[in-house]
């Protein structure tokens, strides 16, 4: 009996811990966090559709060069007159039927790429524009992301303080009973604890509103129930300042998407130029042009009519004269194709703008980490000191709180700085692609 009973305490127990498991919230790294990001975001989703209609539009224009084949369908009833013909003199006949097969081709248009490498020049723009999307969610998604750890990390530093506060406000209730101070010292350390405990409240708060902004980015539905993983203290070396171009310019989205804007706009102007050159089509006909509906129709004072047979016809379409639209089209594919060519030097030059910037932020925040720790260090000790001064009736208790916001602010300070070194790294490494 007692051995059944721990069989089944343990069962119960395996149980609630396995329960426990399931309903505990998801812990999120951040490369979870940009993973689910590139899965559920909406503008990464956007972009894909638009990329994916581009490919539709390489391959109708691949289409488009090959002979299409169509199943021609057709009765026409003419009212009669008494003659063979009808009321219409362009129909044989009172009754007309058309079944033929057709087909079509533009025999030129076998050399003609322009449509086609205009497709895919698109295609390469839209593919870059998803990427573009992309890149600028992993830079949302990052800022999201550390500015929960920022607020978890700032909720510790005031949960300390908070202690600190208490531990104050107890030291001069003990000797205001002792009466080694007055009264106004205590209501100091009170006014301080309660200003501590507001920011308290409101950090958490902070980090609530800081999870619904990135719970919408990383999941199918709206939830903030989730954990991040705080990965502050993970260093990595900053590249050299070579290396950080060199790579950004080689993975930008952005010069990839201006430069297949540029081909794309030089394969407009070559369209364009197609109408100044004679077009030539092939028809082919096959089927029934006939009054009846036959192979064969039959009549007395002959053996039969054939009425299934083929007919084909070239068309040799050559321009003259449009009062200068073609001229005009083709200066204006021009005007896109210079603008173009604008817009992939503004580009360039803002990449190395931005990778200029952000290796300066990245370098900037490494390098102050070191003052940081030094007055996050001087502060705690001197904090400490002046509760020492101020139980040995030398120092106030202004003196006392002053030190205690002077840590606090350190404490902050320097978690700051660690986000702002994470954050300047993560987009620096964003814009060299490796992220």
């Amino acid at each position: 009996m007692n051995l059944r009973r721990l069989v089944c305490s343990w069962a119960c127990l395996g149980g609630a811990l396995a329960l426990a498991q399931q309903q505990s919230p998801p812990l999120i790294t951040l490369e979870d966090a940009l993973s689910r990001a590139r899965q559920y975001g909406g503008q990464v989703q956007n972009a894909e559709l638009v990329r994916r209609q581009t490919q539709e539009d390489t391959h109708q224009a691949r289409a488009a060069r090959l002979p299409s084949v169509n199943a021609f369908n057709q009765f026409i009833y003419t009212q009669p007159n008494g003659t063979p013909s009808g009321v219409f003199v362009a129909n044989d006949g009172v009754h007309v039927y058309n079944e033929q097969a057709i087909i079509h081709q533009e025999l030129l248009a076998l050399a003609r790429r322009g449509e086609v490498d205009r497709a895919l020049a698109a295609e390469a723009v839209a593919r870059a524009r998803t990427e573009i999307a992309a890149r600028g969610l992993t830079f949302t998604v990052i800022q999201d992301y550390y500015a929960i750890v920022a607020a978890m990390r700032r909720t510790v530093n005031l949960q300390r303080s908070l202690q600190e506060a208490t531990r104050f406000h107890e030291i001069t209730e003990k000797q205001e009973k002792g009466g080694e101070v007055a009264h106004a010292d205590v209501v100091r350390a009170r006014i301080d604890l309660q200003s501590r405990q507001r920011d308290a409240a409101e950090s958490i708060l902070a980090i609530q509103k800081a999870k619904i902004a990135l719970g919408v980015l990383i999941f199918p539905g709206f939830s903030a129930d989730f954990d991040v993983v705080d990965d502050l203290d993970q260093v990595r070396v900053l590249p050299p300042m070579p290396e950080a171009q060199a790579a950004a310019a080689e993975s930008s989205p952005d010069v990839k998407a201006a430069s297949a804007g540029v081909r794309q706009a030089g394969f407009d102007v070559k369209v364009a130029r197609y109408a100044y050159v004679p077009s030539l089509a092939l028809d082919f006909f096959y089927g029934i042009n006939a009054n009846e509906f036959a192979a064969r129709t039959y009549y007395p004072d002959e053996p039969y009519r054939q009425n299934l047979g083929y007919a084909a016809q070239a068309t040799l379409n050559i321009p003259l004269w449009n009062w200068g639209s073609t001229r005009s089209k083709v200066k204006q594919a021009e005007f896109r194709r210079d603008q173009a060519q604008l817009e992939l030097n503004l580009s360039q030059r803002a990449l190395q703008s931005n990778v200029a910037a952000a290796y300066a932020e990245a370098a900037t925040a490494q390098a102050q980490l070191e003052l940081l720790k030094s007055s996050f260090d001087l502060a705690s000790e001197s904090l400490r000191l002046t509760l020492l001064r101020y139980q040995s009736g030398e120092a106030t208790a202004l003196e006392v709180v002053d030190s205690q916001n002077t840590l606090t602010a350190a404490r902050n300070n320097n978690d700051d700085g660690l986000v702002r070194r994470r954050v300047a790294l993560a987009n620096l490494l964003t814009l060299m692609g490796t992220f």
